[in-house]
């Protein structure tokens, strides 16, 4: 049930509830001015963190991530927002250290080995993010959270009013956990596509993978000739990735932007600038 409160926000902005690798919130000011004027349905394939979908606060969206405890947040955001505060309340009200932080990790684990999908995973997900190195998500070979902690003994693992803004913003959104590819099935002449892919390997021997199922240049490949299935039917698209020799040569009939990007995601601050891509077929 969606509180009174949440109905009197619409006109203030969202922002992302956690960290994500790729996270596109301080690229925004590259993103936002070349999105079409105007458009039907808005799609986005690998939602993450949501930095773009609450930045265009677009009344007609659908949103979609490979990762369930992910997209299982989401949802327990916008249909009990509420409860999800309240045992984010109790989690943050446990003082906090490396013991403590290894039981929350091996909770959160039992979920993920259980196949267990409740308010309790979404919290423990959301938990673990504003609490382990840097907040991210990376899983073992067997698909169990491993990252450490970041040594902060509080962090607040939510801010209400933001998931209030949240909660209220997600009420006309289709979520989904699925393929890319079939998350943008129905997508159609006139609507927008952004694709905040994985990256590709800056390294063309190596990938970096965010969840076991990883994404290797297969995949990449796979993306691309999505994305020219769409412009052949008049679907505006938005590409960013890495600017790499395979990124150049998959969408090589498209525009390619060269822009300035901060990894944030990288524990050596000495690598945490770099260049990166956005691509756009209009």
């Amino acid at each position: 049930m969606i509180t009174e409160n949440i109905n009197n926000n619409s006109d203030i902005s969202a922002q992302p509830f956690v960290k994500w690798a790729g996270g596109k919130r301080q690229l925004l000011n590259e993103i936002l001015p070349r999105v079409p004027s105007s458009f039907d349905t808005y799609y986005e394939p690998f939602v993450g963190g949501g930095a773009v979908l609450f930045a265009l606060k677009h009344d007609k969206s659908v949103i979609n991530d490979i990762n369930s405890h992910l997209i299982l947040s989401y949802k327990a955001i916008r249909d009990t927002p509420q409860d999800l505060m309240d045992l984010l309340d109790y989690y943050d009200g446990i003082k906090l250290n490396a013991t403590i932080y290894k039981e929350f990790r091996e909770k959160y684990n039992s979920h993920i080995k259980k196949n267990i999908n409740n308010l309790e995973t979404a919290a423990l997900f959301i938990y673990l993010n504003k609490h382990c190195f840097n907040g991210l998500y990376r899983v073992n070979s067997k698909g169990f959270f491993n990252v450490p902690w970041n040594k902060k003994e509080y962090v607040a693992s939510y801010n209400k009013e933001n998931i209030i803004h949240i909660a209220k913003f997600l009420q006309n959104v289709k979520i989904k956990n699925e393929d890319f590819s079939l998350s943008v099935n129905n997508a159609s002449k006139n609507d927008f596509i952004f694709f905040d892919s994985p990256y590709a390997p800056l390294n063309p021997s190596s990938f970096t993978a965010y969840d076991k199922a990883g994404f290797k240049v297969e995949e990449h490949e796979r993306l691309a000739n999505l994305f020219k299935d769409l412009d052949s039917k008049g679907v505006y698209c938005m590409l960013t990735n890495h600017n790499t020799k395979l990124i150049q040569e998959l969408y090589k009939d498209y525009k390619i932007e060269e822009v300035n990007v901060r990894r944030s995601i990288n524990s050596d601050s000495t690598k945490r600038i770099g260049k990166e891509l956005i691509i756009t077929n209009y």
